[in-house]
This record gives C-alpha cells, sequence and structure tokens, in this order.
C-alpha cells in the first residue's frame, strides 16, 4: 500500500484544541476525510495515518469513529494522559479498537524539556510496550537527547520520530546553522536506537519564500541516517497548508527521492509506515 503516515482531521467547535490561533484561517476551520480523500485518490495514496491534534481522549474517540467510516482511514494514532497513571485503563480500552495504533503526547508543548524523563511518566512507557502499541515522539531538536534516552531506558518501545525532529529550516534560511547539531542528533538517534523516522513537516519549519534547495539537505540527511527501510512519508496535512498545498509537498517528497531505488521509494511511500504501525492486521486485535 501506499500510505501517508501522518496528516490530521479536526473540528474547532470540539474546543480542546488549545495551541490552534484563533486568527488563523488556514488551521482554524474544519477538516474532515471528505476533503481529503479526493487527493489520495488523485496520487494513487491507499490510506492514512490519523494522528492527534488535541491532548484528550474525546479526540482520540472522535478520530476512531472517523477510522470506523472511512476505509481510508488505516490507523490512529491517540492521546492518553501521561501524567495520570489511571489513564492505564483509557490505554487498554483504547487499544481493543483494531485501528488504535498508538500514542503521542504532545512533548512540544511542553515547557520542561524533561517532562518525558519524570518518574510519574514512566508507567505509560511500559504500558505501551505490554500493549504493543507505538509511540510517535513530537518535539524539537531540543529533545533529541531526552528522546535518545527513553528510546535507549526501553529498547522494546516501537517509537517514530515525527516531522524529523522540527529542524529550524528558517533559522537556517537567515545565515544561523540550524543544520549541523540537529543533523548529529539524527545520526545518534539512528545509529543508537531502532527507531523510525518520519519525512514529514519539514516544509513548515521552513519560512516564505523557501525553495527546494532549502529543505533537501534535511530531507536527505534523515533518508542518508535512518536509511530508506526506517524512513517513512507523511505530509503533515492541513498542517503543511501553512506552506504548500498537500499536491506541492507530494511531488516536491518525490523529488527529493528520486534517486533511490523503486523498493527504498516504496518503503518510503509505504511499506514502512505498513510495516511500523502494523497496518492490515486488525484481527490481532479481535
Amino acid at each position: 500500500m501506499k500510505i501517508d503516515a501522518h496528516q490530521h482531521f479536526w473540528q474547532p467547535k470540539r474546543g480542546d484544541y488549545h495551541w490552534m490561533p484563533k486568527d488563523n484561517a488556514i488551521l482554524n476551520r474544519a477538516y474532515g476525510p471528505q476533503d481529503l480523500i479526493p487527493v489520495l485518490n488523485k496520487y494513487g495514496i491507499d490510506g492514512t495515518v490519523l494522528v492527534q491534534a488535541a491532548a484528550s481522549v474525546e479526540e482520540t474517540e472522535y478520530m476512531l469513529g472517523l477510522a470506523d467510516s472511512f476505509s481510508q482511514i488505516k490507523g490512529v494514532v491517540g492521546w492518553i494522559n501521561f501524567e495520570d497513571e489511571a489513564h492505564l485503563d483509557q490505554l487498554t480500552r483504547l487499544s481493543a479498537h483494531p485501528k488504535f495504533l498508538g500514542v503521542r503526547p504532545m512533548i512540544q508543548d511542553i515547557p520542561n524539556v524533561d517532562w518525558m524523563l519524570h518518574e510519574d511518566v514512566q508507567w505509560a512507557y511500559r504500558a505501551l510496550i505490554d500493549l504493543d502499541l507505538s509511540f510517535d515522539a513530537l518535539g524539537f531538536p531540543k529533545h533529541i537527547s531526552n528522546f535518545l534516552k527513553i528510546s535507549q531506558r526501553y529498547p522494546k518501545l516501537r517509537i517514530v520520530f515525527d516531522h524529523s525532529l522540527k529542524p529550524q529550516i528558517r533559522d537556517q534560511q537567515a545565515g544561523c546553522d540550524a543544520f549541523s547539531e540537529w543533523a548529529k542528533g539524527i545520526s545518534q538517534l539512528s545509529e543508537l536506537t531502532n527507531g523510525y523516522c518520519k519525512l514529514s513537516g519539514l516544509i513548515t519549519e521552513a519560512t516564505d519564500g523557501w525553495s527546494a534547495d532549502d529543505i533537501q539537505p534535511f530531507a536527505q540527511h534523515v533518508i542518508e541516517a535512518f536509511g530508506p527501510k526506517r524512513v517513512m512519508w507523511g505530509s503533515d496535512w492541513p498542517v503543511c497548508r501553512l506552506q504548500v498545498e498537500y499536491d506541492e509537498w507530494y511531488k516536491l517528497s518525490q523529488s527529493l527521492t528520486k534517486g533511490l531505488s523503486a523498493i527504498e521509494r516504496d518503503q518510503i511511500f509505504g511499506l514502512n509506515a505498513t510495516q511500523f504501525y502494523r497496518l492490515g492486521q486488525e484481527e490481532r486485535k479481535l
């Protein structure tokens, strides 16, 4: 299958998207399957991984409801409260749904960079391992060293690093070196963990006036570091619309990977997400 490994649907009227700017016309509007399915069909994309965008179990249930209704949604990455061990019951209940894949705490929005290392949240990583669920790591370059610690502390945790951990391409465009330390950290994650990395979200870390040349070295490093067997492509739609429409990011990603073999491109654009998230294996939960 050709898979978009990272996209969102949301309804702002639900009231739990606290990060969403009220005055942003691109983000602060409803997005649903009817908006995306025609684009998926256009490019022969068989399905998507729908990822949480609100820190609430209620949004996870909302997404699972969409997944029940639309076959194009192959799986859902949801949310639980890592700071409340009573949420083990929620996680266990959600894990029984055939399309529930794992969770993503919104670490990028937590002021304390060491939050993920606190003792009171460690139960959640252990629970993910016990329930055979995945962990989407959402953060910035400043979080890389701690994600490395978590990955090494829990080697059986199935972890994927979202959005290539958001290198600050806009700073690179402005003449600052945003590449070197990020690239060093990405190399460490690839060499010292079993994690995967998403080729997604790069476009929104650039600023207006970006070009493919601004994106290319970052994408190339991710692919070279993790190898085509551990990279999965995602659109990050509709967030990507802050800079480009789905079509442009998809075509740019095709261009960025044009030097790879056909099987390597198949891995990045579907096989790896299918393997990592175990898509199409719903019977294991029945």
